[in-house]
């Protein structure tokens, strides 16, 4: 009876406990929940902000875009700070600890890749120097943008993002930390070294003819107006004055590197002069072990690892007035840069007491717009990828030293320290030479006695660049445009311009070096100072473009150097595809208006699908029909398709799966490593003329394309099904979006992830750029998460969209509220006041007593 009478009690003693359980649990949740929901930032708030001047207004629209109202720019600045504080915080905090080499302390061992490789170059001490010779006007916006932050960390603590609740609160903002954003942008967008590793490692495995078809030669006129005329002449007025190249300086002040030519007459690969420059002790300064440059790759970060952007990015055009409907000029800009949610940008607009205005996208860290417009000038960039990095083989000299001209010379030494979540430190030992920090230290086991050094001109002392951002915000006209363009020495860009007088111009930014020989293209030697740089081309003397007759300007990565110009800029650039598809588009009608432009931008036809896969001189049509039925409906659709990459249809995951497969046939007859070479290597290789098909090919292009038809559609029937007409691009070309952190976390990731299906490939207007491997790599992971379109004839015609929403906090209804007009082409009018009256709130800063 005792037994029976002791089981209830049991049971209800379990009960108990579980009820006790259930109860922490939601006590647990509940309190999560609060602290979640009061990290959520205020709609309507009164706050006080040190150093202004005069009440600042802000008003947000229901997409949470803020129209601020400030006395001077200063005021702007820490107004601007406090709102990208209020809803950027933490993509903040990752930007300076991404460039300070601080992330392994908050993401673990994982990061200290990251960590190693910033660390080792220094981009803190270099942002904290630079600070420090800007004009007093600079810093001061500097500042005032660093006090707005900090006002918001001061007010919210560790609410001033979720991710801080159990981080603790945010360290307090400052200047130089702002400058950390164009170091990170001048480093992951201008990757050459890189390039010249790749090109040194395989240099020591290939002949020099089959290395110059990985990197073929580039013959478009290299000229940002070489445009096709509009269809109807117009008959609008002329542009403002005649086409010109804005002035250079003498031959005598330039130095340029010495054409290399090739056996069909062009001007660019590697040819045997190449792999000969005398480097250290009799060596050719490309002789390196290719096991150790293969090591040095894979230890440095590459996109899309985390704090990584790709290598190629961004379309911007802009037409005279002569050729917009509105008698004004019109550009349009969408950078091209990896996907995180949120993405890099925020929408603004400022209004100053003075009149002065500036609106479009600006980037949380940064104090100011950074593509967009003032009240007469509107802007955008693409990346110029000039060659404006150098590898360095040096000598080592005795204990501690390497050669120099002028003798044996002590390597700067300094140790660096890595705190690592839930590890040991990690002391970092960093080397610098004359040219730079010592790169071949990454090698986890050792560089074999050679030093590699890199020399970056974007980590040269005296950046300005802060000082020509502000410059530009103030901009009214294309010569002063021009001016802040100078002033912009970090990165090297294009920066495409269209001002209300009427005039268009492309400028370029960033300091390009003078080499004493060579073209930069391999590892040079470093202790005899022959390839050293000799110090920077003007200014004036680059190629920059105004005003041109046919009243258009249009960069798509594409060179820049037209043919003859006496300045060296580089020799590997990025095929011309999407550029001539602009050009298509411009000369399609006589003139332009906003909504068409925004239309251009959203464009998905491929003129490299069409060269390649649909002419009528196409390697492909000339192939053997398949005798297994699929390949054979797949090369029936491919050839009767008009090359647009569109989400809803077959034909586009055919082709970059065909384009794959080739690649790696041709790579594999070729004896070169996979995932060498890139898509001008393969247009080179099934050109119809057939002048590079013998290595590759094995002597038969047309039988390499229809094996990698077979080879193509057997992989997709694994995953897609058996009939290729079914097969849809949008299926597996999804834009994915994704909290830098959370992404890795279960259940939080999908509850944070944003996604869309999206049209195009990594060659159309539209990008729709992929890596990685297996079913996943047909992933859209980077593309425009930008559109801006500015028309100058009213400064209200601005038209914008990003692609996640204004917030980074998972929780807020402009988490990704503006994902769908990105997807469907929507935009947002930036006028000076909420078209919707400023339903997402209002605030107002205030002075300190």
């Amino acid at each position: 009876m005792a037994a029976v009478r002791t089981r209830p009690r049991r049971r209800r003693r379990l009960r108990r406990v579980l009820f006790g359980l259930a109860a922490v649990l939601l006590l647990a949740a509940g309190t999560a929940a609060g602290l979640l929901w009061w990290s959520l930032p205020p709609s309507h708030a009164a706050t006080r902000i040190p150093g202004l001047s005069a009440p600042v207004e802000v008003a947000l629209d229901r997409h949470g875009i803020p129209r601020i109202a400030a006395a001077t720019e200063q005021d702007a600045a820490a107004a601007l700070g406090w709102l990208h504080a209020r809803d950027r915080m933490f993509p903040m905090e990752m930007m300076r600890r991404g460039a300070s080499g601080r992330l392994a302390e908050l993401a673990g061992p994982a990061m200290l890749m990251n960590d190693r490789f910033v660390r080792t170059l220094g981009l803190l001490r270099r942002a904290e120097a630079d600070l420090a010779i800007l004009p007093a006007e600079t810093r001061a916006v500097l500042e005032a943008y660093a006090a707005g932050v900090n006002a918001w960390i001061a007010e919210r603590g560790r609410f001033a993002a979720p991710e801080f609740i159990p981080l603790g609160a945010p360290e307090p903002w400052r200047p130089e930390h702002s400058l950390l954003w164009g170091k990170v942008m001048g480093l992951w967008l201008s990757g050459n070294w890189r390039q010249e590793l790749e090109h040194a490692r395989l240099a020591a495995i290939l002949p020099p003819e089959r290395l110059s078809d990985l990197w073929p030669a580039d013959d478009s006129p290299g000229r940002p107006d070489a445009l096709p005329a509009p269809a109807t002449a117009g008959d609008g007025a002329p542009p403002r004055k005649d086409a010109r190249a804005l002035p250079t300086n003498s031959s005598e002040t330039i130095t340029a590197a010495p054409a290399r030519h090739r056996p069909d007459g062009s001007q660019r690969g590697h040819g045997a002069e190449d792999r000969q420059r005398p480097g250290p002790n009799g060596q050719a300064a490309t002789d390196a072990d290719p096991a150790h440059l293969s090591r040095l790759l894979a230890a440095l970060p590459r996109f899309p690892g985390p704090g990584t952007l790709p290598d190629s990015a961004s379309n911007a055009w802009a037409v005279s007035g002569a050729r917009s409907a509105s008698g004004a000029p019109l550009l349009a800009s969408d950078p091209h840069l990896g996907f995180n949610a949120p993405v890099l940008w925020y929408l603004a607009r400022i209004d100053l007491a003075d009149g002065r205005m500036m609106a479009g996208a600006t980037s949380p860290g940064v104090h100011g717009i950074v593509i967009g417009r003032t009240r007469d000038l509107a802007w955008g960039f693409t990346t110029t990828h000039s060659d404006t990095q150098d590898v360095f083989v040096e000598t080592p000299a005795g204990p501690g030293a390497y050669a120099t001209p002028d003798g044996p010379r002590p390597f700067t030494v300094r140790e660096e320290t890595i705190a690592v979540r839930g590890g040991d430190p990690v002391r970092l030992r960093v080397r610098e030479t004359r040219h730079g920090p010592v790169i071949s230290d990454l090698d986890p086991d050792g560089a074999g006695g050679r030093i590699l050094a890199v020399s970056m001109a974007n980590l040269a002392p005296d950046d300005t660049s802060a000082a020509g951002l502000l410059a530009l915000n103030r901009a009214r006209t294309v010569e002063e445009g021009k001016a802040a363009a100078a002033l912009v020495t970090g990165t090297p860009q294009n920066l495409m311009m269209a001002d209300a007088a009427g005039g268009i111009a492309m400028a370029l930014t960033g300091r390009t070096p003078i080499r004493r020989a060579g073209d930069g293209a391999l590892p040079a030697p470093g202790a005899d100072g022959s390839h050293d740089w000799a110090g920077w081309v003007p200014f004036d003397a680059l190629p920059h473009a105004e005003d041109p007759p046919g009243g258009a300007l249009a960069n798509a990565n594409n060179r820049v150097s037209p043919s003859g110009h006496p300045v060296h800029l580089g020799r590997d650039w990025f095929g011309d595809w999407r550029f001539r598809r602009i050009g298509e588009m411009l000369a399609s009608r006589e003139r332009h208006d906003a909504p068409n432009f925004a239309a251009m931008q959203r464009d998905t036809v491929s003129l490299l699908a069409r060269e390649l896969a649909t002419a009528p001189d196409a390697v492909l049509r000339q192939s053997p029909r398949p005798e297994d039925a699929a390949a054979a409906k797949a090369r029936d659709l491919l050839l009767a398709w008009d090359g647009n990459i569109a989400a809803d249809r077959p034909e586009p995951l055919l082709f970059n799966a065909w384009m794959r497969a080739a690649r790696r046939l041709a790579l594999e007859n070729g004896g070169a490593p996979p995932g060498a070479g890139g898509p001008e290597f393969l247009s080179r290789v099934l050109s119809p003329d057939g002048r590079a098909a013998a290595p590759w090919c094995a002597g038969d292009c047309p039988a390499l394309a229809a094996r990698a038809l077979r080879d193509a559609v057997a992989e997709l029937q694994a995953t897609e099904g058996s009939d290729p007409a079914a097969w849809r691009w949008g299926r597996v070309h999804v834009a994915r979006f994704e909290h830098p952190i959370l992404r890795f976390v279960p259940l939080l990731g999908g509850w944070t992830r944003l996604q869309a299906p999206t049209g195009g490939d990594e060659e159309t207007v539209s990008r729709g750029g992929m890596r990685g491997a297996g079913p996943a790599s047909w992933r859209h992971v980077h593309g425009a998460g930008l559109r801006l379109v500015a028309d100058l004839a009213d400064p209200d015609r601005t038209l914008a969209v990003i692609a996640t929403g204004q917030s980074a906090h998972p929780l807020s209804r402009h988490w990704g509220d503006l994902l769908p007009a990105w997807r469907d082409g929507g935009t947002v009018s930036l006028g000076r006041a909420p078209a919707d009256g400023g339903e997402g709130g209002r605030f107002r800063l205030l002075p300190t007593p």
